[in-house]
């Protein structure tokens, strides 16, 4: 077997198979680092760097990491000789003997895993997170045992490979443009691929959808077939056909045979429209496998969010500075804006992923009285965005941006990084993005 790619997929599907006894070889455009060198030869493993040889081509099946698009050589030469090829996702599941609660989306993904993880263990099962949440799936599936509980953040990209994973639970949240350089700019494309997460589920399943997400809801009624999971839908509506809806400020679940008042809304610790959607979702899925109410509840009540998410980092002179680096794309930045009244100071900008702009420019009006625009879209977000706001200005760095929000901002306003882009034209991730926004708002 091949794995391409050496980084922590990768890494972690190589040595998955190689504990079940396979001859596993290794095949990486770029170099390996010297501590995924030291594993792979702790456990034996081959690898190439730097390059991938016709070695990599000599497998029974290739596994793939999830960073590699499908228009990659080895996949298209695998392709060719009909090789198959499977995500590290895939591999994983076919070791796995317990529930899987997989969790996908193009906003909210990770809050919601997160919150979904915290009812499960509240409620007293073994739960594990793993996934795009940054722990591989592969690392943890041979500690899981059978009455144990997995829960999955899932990307489109781990699931452009897939052939038979199927969750007892999937969760879909939302569906809007994100990496679409990746499916030639169609978002048709990048949906259908999210919604690759039911596709192998069956009657003894359960679909967990967002209804006011069009792409999903047409998507969804669409998907008649025999012998497929049943469809529990939220919405933010007063809808009792719904699983999960929102009834005189509350929060109502409809999965059972009475209606369940859960708590009011503005209980919720974590602000904005988008988290009553999450809680929603992770709710109905926690109820599917039999979680009480009041772990729920309770669960919903004491949750406090994730970091780089809507993050209050401190108060400065009675300014507000929040954390969002997570938002690298628009709708995120529309969330984030749509949970804000006071005035903001707005930080956006890094790397575009062919951004539209447009949905948030009446946000942007109501809601940010300062503009600021970093990293190599900055004169994008600032031809697209600076007009809606009563002030913009274009800077060099996080840096200057956080000493100008400190200087301009005024008491009662919140100064938000939220970049609605990419981060690696200036760091390594999204986390040292948002890291080094919360040292520098230390220091002021």
């Amino acid at each position: 077997m091949t794995v391409l790619g050496a980084a922590q997929s990768g890494l972690a599907a190589a040595i998955l198979l190689a504990n079940n006894h396979s001859d596993v070889f290794v095949s990486d455009s770029g170099s390996v680092s010297s501590e995924n060198t030291s594993r792979l030869h702790a456990r034996g493993i081959s690898f190439e760097e730097n390059g991938h040889t016709a070695r990599a081509l000599e497998a029974d099946f290739i596994v793939t990491s999830p960073g590699i698009p499908a228009t990659a050589a080895p996949l298209q030469s695998a392709s060719d000789l009909q090789i198959p090829v499977y995500s590290e996702l895939e591999l994983a599941s076919w070791f796995c003997e317990a529930p899987i609660l997989a969790v996908t989306g193009s906003n909210g993904k990770t809050t919601t895993t997160t919150l979904l993880g915290a009812i499960l263990a509240n409620s007293g099962r073994t739960t594990y997170l793993a996934g795009n949440i940054g722990i591989a799936f592969s690392d943890i599936v041979l500690d899981v045992k059978a009455e144990d509980v997995v829960v999955l953040e899932v990307s489109s990209f781990q699931l452009e490979h897939i052939h038979s994973f199927r969750p007892t639970v999937a969760v879909l949240l939302n569906i809007s443009p994100d990496h679409l350089n990746r499916y030639d700019n169609n978002l048709s494309s990048y949906a259908e691929c999210k919604y690759g997460i039911t596709l192998n589920q069956t009657s003894s399943d359960k679909l967990v959808y967002n209804m006011d997400d069009h792409w999903i809801s047409d998507r969804v009624d669409r998907d008649n077939g025999i012998n497929r999971p049943e469809k529990l839908g939220f919405t933010l509506s007063d809808n009792p056909e719904a699983a999960g809806y929102v009834a005189d400020g509350s929060l109502t679940l409809n999965t059972i045979a009475t209606r369940e008042v859960l708590m009011q809304q503005d209980e919720l610790p974590i602000r904005g429209r988008h988290n009553i959607y999450n809680s929603l979702a992770a709710s109905i899925a926690a109820r599917m496998i039999e979680v009480g109410s009041d772990t729920v509840r309770n669960s919903l009540a004491s949750f406090e969010g994730i970091e780089h998410r809507l993050e209050f980092v401190r108060e400065v002179d009675g300014v507000r500075y929040v954390n969002d680096s997570k938002a690298t794309n628009v709708n995120a930045l529309w969330y984030a804006l749509e949970s804000f009244y006071s005035p903001v100071v707005l930080i956006a900008g890094g790397r575009d992923k062919g951004n539209d702009y447009s949905s948030v420019q009446s946000l942007v009006r109501d809601r940010v009285r300062m503009l600021i625009s970093i990293g190599e879209s900055a004169d994008t977000v600032d031809a697209q965005l600076g007009p809606y706001a009563d002030t913009r200005i274009v800077v060099e760095s996080l840096e200057d941006a956080v000493q100008y929000a400190s200087n301009l901002s005024k008491p009662g306003e919140t100064v938000l990084l939220s970049p609605a882009c990419a981060s690696f034209d200036m760091f390594a991730n999204f986390e040292a993005r948002g890291d080094v926004f919360k040292r520098l708002v230390a220091n002021l």
